[in-house]
């Protein structure tokens, strides 16, 4: 019961990603400590393998109808990939302490889950926002590279620590920077097809660590699976705004959950 418990979330899962690309840490990470009681470190990476494993289809599925942006893509991977590899050796370095690893990753983990969840809410009032004030913005336009790298920065040390940022917070960043470039659909694709590297290299550095459980792993993605390839397929035609509303409201309660212990 408990395998097809881990299938059915799986799917679920996979589903969010296809449709917004959003879900793989936020959604995925605090369900296993929450819901099936897993270690914040073990959920942390099992749901990087698992969001990489995911995000490999969508990235697949998006670039094959030419979606992606690669050369945003590549700017965030020149800051988050360092970002992983810096955070995943801080992590190295404590690992003799489990305990104060979990202090840290439980309040950075509903901190990040609150900020998601208000980084969903504000989307629209943010590209209104930036918008409003295009007339302003050529110094922005100017360092787009390089605000994109600081946004990568910043974006991989938080995945890596908590396996949170690269859906919700990614895309609140390249909406800001990227206002006129990329539509909707293609902020989506490039935003799944950054999040798959990062999770991978992320993911192996916790594996290498002890911190997945692959029993729990299998289930996950036989559910994932069939998930994503479904809410590719329908995202054109999902209401966006609905499902940013109801994934925050689920974000907020489960950073609230974690926080409160």
């Amino acid at each position: 019961m408990e395998t097809f418990a881990y299938v059915a979330v799986g799917a679920l899962v996979g589903l969010v990603i296809g449709l917004t690309g959003i879900g793989g840490g936020s959604l995925m990470t605090p369900l296993l400590i929450v819901v099936f009681r897993q270690s914040a470190t073990v959920a942390v990476g099992t749901d990087l393998l698992f969001a990489g494993l995911t995000k490999l289809a969508a990235t697949l599925l998006f670039g094959r109808q030419r979606g992606v942006d690669w050369v945003v893509c590549r700017q965030l991977l020149y800051g988050s990939l360092p970002a992983a590899l810096l955070t995943l050796g801080w992590m190295a370095s404590r690992s003799s302490a489990s305990p104060s690893e979990l202090a840290v990753i439980r309040p950075c983990l509903a901190l990040l889950l609150i900020g998601s969840a208000i980084a969903l809410m504000a989307h629209r009032f943010l590209k209104v926002a930036v918008i409003s004030v295009d007339s302003h913005r050529q110094p922005l336009d100017r360092h787009q590279a390089l605000l994109t790298i600081i946004a990568g920065l910043f974006i991989g040390a938080a995945v890596t620590l908590t396996s949170v940022g690269a859906g919700a917070l990614a895309t609140a960043a390249l909406v800001y920077i990227y206002s006129k470039r990329l539509t909707p659909a293609r902020l989506v694709a490039t935003d799944i097809a950054h999040a798959l590297p990062l999770t991978v290299v992320a993911g192996i550095g916790h594996s290498l660590q002890g911190h997945v459980d692959y029993a729990l792993l299998l289930p996950l993605l036989v559910g994932s699976m069939p998930g994503v390839w479904l809410g590719t397929r329908v995202a054109v035609y999902a209401p966006q705004s609905m499902l940013r509303a109801i994934i925050a409201l689920m974000l907020a309660f489960s950073g609230w959950r974690l926080w409160a212990g």
